[in-house]
């Protein structure tokens, strides 16, 4: 339940910041992640791989899972991380964010594409 609390939450800031920052984006994340968990986004590494640019920003609005490899620098922000996602990213270089912090250092979401 307590995680459940934290999704609440942290949907109600995006919404927040959506208004704020007049950034509808930020809306459209916090919808997806008050979904029901069994309809949350769910990617794995290979999909990154296959339709991501270099130097990309993308968020995933759920968990990124450690399936298969990845070798372009980006920046993934994400819900969660699995254990083998986190040091396979770390291991390429790959910068690995919390939607919180993409929050804090891009509040107007500029550049950032989402990837589910």
């Amino acid at each position: 339940m307590e995680k459940n609390n934290t999704i609440t939450m942290l949907a109600k800031e995006l919404k927040k910041l959506s208004i704020e920052k007049k950034a509808p984006f930020w809306k459209r994340i916090a919808l997806e992640l008050e979904k029901p968990s069994r309809n949350k986004r769910v990617v794995n590494l290979w999909k990154l791989q296959k339709v991501c640019k270099a130097d990309e920003t993308i968020i995933v609005p759920g968990k990124v899972l450690g399936d298969g490899l990845i070798n372009k620098k980006l920046t993934v922000v994400a819900l969660s991380f699995s254990k083998d996602a986190k040091q396979k990213l770390s291991a390429a270089g790959v910068n690995a964010l919390s939607i919180q912090d993409l929050m804090k250092k891009n509040p107007e979401a500029k550049g950032v594409r989402i990837i589910a």
